[in-house]
């Protein structure tokens, strides 16, 4: 593909971005340098457990991180434009129109005291200028395609009186109803069954592909990212410690803790009542974070020269797969140091010597 073509599909790049808050105890360190590109019509999966940063960052890129206490430095530049330099009018003209999310809790961004109904329309109105009837009749072309039976009769209902599915299914015909170019979903299934997860996320797909639409997966699982994004980044502490195609992600994970987050993964292939293979200790203060490697109190690959430097964020082999750890995961550096930690009796280590092997066949621990 020629460089003007490849210029051309790129939709959002974000440079440096670093978000900071700032309260009584100290600066919070929320997002801490995080660079990567979307194309249009591509998935971007970003991963990690619970305040890794994953959705600051996405709200940081929609502005969404409101209030005097906030700091967001760095480039977002959406089609041609930086949105962290944009006046906040314009962010609200864009809104909707060529960026949208969909958060986690349907129950907090629907509101209980009005109808669907108006919840839809309004956003129609608001943005695309029609008339009531016009909108009314979009409102339920767009519960069809989301896949909810009886529309008519759901625009009538409150939100408490439709199932979590539903009203995830609601926030999704909201955000895509004036056709974005970009489409935050965060954590769009966290509070879902599995079998309705798995709908969620096939609706989410089916309206990508058919929209040409570009799409950012916030998920605390690398299940929920396999198979269903492009590329995937992998955060711990506010950065981002691995980078890669997911499909090279899966084949040979580098990062200690991306090779954690998928042995914690529950399979199907375990006995009943089998141990889970949790990570071993707790994420760092954001406020005052280790020196070194963020992950180094937690990892079974830990040597000396971690706890000092920050690996920097790199490629090897593969100039798409990047990974920030001076002892990768499958590298003779990698296994000899995990060797060494079994045998000091270094506790993360010993506990992944303990548990089943990863899928990815690659770790020194397999």
């Amino acid at each position: 593909m020629s460089d003007a073509v490849e210029t051309d599909r790129r939709l959002l790049t974000v440079t440096d971005l670093r978000t900071t808050f700032s309260i009584a105890a100290g600066d919070v360190q929320a997002v801490r340098g995080v660079s990567f590109a979307l194309d249009r019509g591509r998935t971007l999966g970003i991963v990690g457990e619970s305040g890794c940063g994953k959705t600051v960052l996405a709200r940081s890129i929609m502005r969404l991180n409101l209030g005097s206490n906030v700091t967001t430095t760095g480039t977002a530049e959406f089609a041609g434009r930086d949105l962290l330099s944009l006046p906040m009018a314009d962010m609200h003209e864009m809104w909707g129109m060529e960026l949208a999310m969909v958060f986690q809790d349907p129950m907090t961004s629907l509101n209980p005291l009005v109808r669907v109904g108006r919840q839809v329309t309004e956003h129609l109105r608001q943005h695309l200028g029609v008339g009531r009837a016009e909108a009314a009749r979009t409102a339920v072309d767009l519960l069809n395609e989301v896949r909810i039976p009886e529309p008519e009769a759901r625009l009538k209902a409150y939100p408490h009186e439709l199932s979590g599915g539903m009203r995830q299914r609601i926030c999704i015909a909201i955000a895509l109803a004036c056709e974005p170019a970009l489409l935050f979903a965060d954590e769009p299934t966290t509070a879902l069954d599995v079998t309705v997860q798995h709908q969620i996320l096939n609706l989410l797909g089916r309206e990508q592909r058919e929209r040409d639409m570009a799409m950012v997966l916030v998920t605390h699982d690398l299940g929920v990212v396999a198979g269903r994004t492009d590329d995937t980044l992998v955060m711990y502490a506010g950065m981002v410690v691995e980078q890669a195609p997911t499909g090279s992600l899966f084949e040979e994970m580098r990062h200690p803790y991306s090779e954690a987050l998928l042995r914690s993964l529950p399979r199907t292939s375990q006995v009943s009542h089998t141990r889970l293979a949790a990570i071993t200790g707790r994420p760092p203060d954001l406020i005052d974070p280790p020196s070194g490697c963020a992950f180094s109190p937690r990892c079974p690959y830990v040597q000396p020269r971690c706890r000092e430097e920050v690996p920097p964020l790199s490629a090897v082999d593969d100039p798409d797969h990047r990974f920030a750890c001076w002892t990768p995961v499958g590298s003779p550096e990698g296994m000899a140091a995990f060797a060494r930690n079994v045998a000091e009796g270094l506790p993360q280590a010993v506990a992944v010597d303990l548990t089943a092997p990863s899928s990815t066949g690659s770790g020194g621990a397999s």
